[in-house]
Formats: C-alpha cells, sequence, structure tokens
C-alpha cells in the first residue's frame, strides 16, 4: 500500500477542496490519460486496486504511470467510542484530488487496449472520470495553425 515513508506532522486537518487542480492536470508522460472530473479524496487501497486492474489488462505489455500518492492522513475513532480524547490515530492515507488532475497515464499499448484498461480503473475510484489523450501540439508555438 501507498504511505509516506515519513512526515513533518502525525495528523493533518481536513482542509477544502475547492476548485480545479492547477498542476498534474495534462498528459505528460503517457500516451492516455485518465482524468479525474470531481473532487474527492481517493485512498491508497483504491489506487492500488486500480493500478492492478489496468496492469492486468494490459498483461504486463506498456507503461503505466501513477500521477497521485496518498500523502494525507486520515484519522477515524474505533466504533462506540464516546466523545473527548483527543484526535485518534492514523486511519488510512488519501491523496486529494480536484477535478482536471490526471490519475493515471498508459503508453506503449494499441490505443483500444489503454483505453479499456482505463475504464477498468474509473471503475475502481471513488471520483467521476474520463480518458483523455495526450495533446502533441501543447507548447509548440502557433500550434497546427
Amino acid at each position: 500500500m501507498l504511505q509516506p515513508k515519513r512526515t513533518k506532522y502525525r495528523k493533518a486537518v481536513r482542509g477544502r477542496r475547492k476548485g480545479a487542480a492547477t498542476s498534474g492536470n495534462t498528459v505528460n508522460f503517457g500516451e492516455f490519460g485518465l482524468k479525474a472530473l470531481g473532487a474527492d479524496w481517493v485512498t491508497a487501497r483504491q489506487i492500488e486496486a486500480a493500478r492492478v486492474a489496468v496492469t492486468r489488462r494490459l498483461r504486463r505489455g506498456g507503461q503505466v504511470w501513477v500521477r497521485v500518492f496518498p500523502d494525507k492522513p486520515i484519522s477515524k475513532k474505533p466504533a462506540e467510542t464516546r466523545m473527548g480524547g483527543g484526535k485518534a490515530g492514523t486511519d488510512h492515507w488519501v491523496a486529494v484530488v480536484k477535478p482536471g488532475r490526471i490519475l493515471f497515464e498508459v503508453a506503449g499499448v494499441p490505443a483500444q487496449d489503454a483505453v479499456q484498461a482505463l475504464r477498468l480503473a474509473s471503475h475502481k475510484l471513488s471520483v467521476p472520470t474520463k480518458t483523455v489523450l495526450r495533446n502533441r501540439f501543447a507548447g509548440v508555438a502557433g500550434g497546427l495553425g
């Protein structure tokens, strides 16, 4: 399971998930990407399940990039525990995902296989997604003109 080796603070505040993703919102490594359409916390278990689904569908061919990392600790108190007693210990780790964030990228396989693999991965995630293609002309002056 993905989690940081060490953190500066043991516990984190919940925070807010407003706004769109400003970084990690373009396909940079592969040919196809899985883009988040909504905001949510994606757990380490969901990320791993989606990664396994993609690699199994591609039969270990091609290359897969995981573009999110669960670096936020989520604390949870046991069931039927009285109020008080401070904040609970870390239960699991999540990645904060905002709309527009690229979650996975795939390259080195036919388009149909890549789209099918990313669709299987999307079923494992708690955030609505869509498959996007790499824009080869981003950053080129004038583009296709």
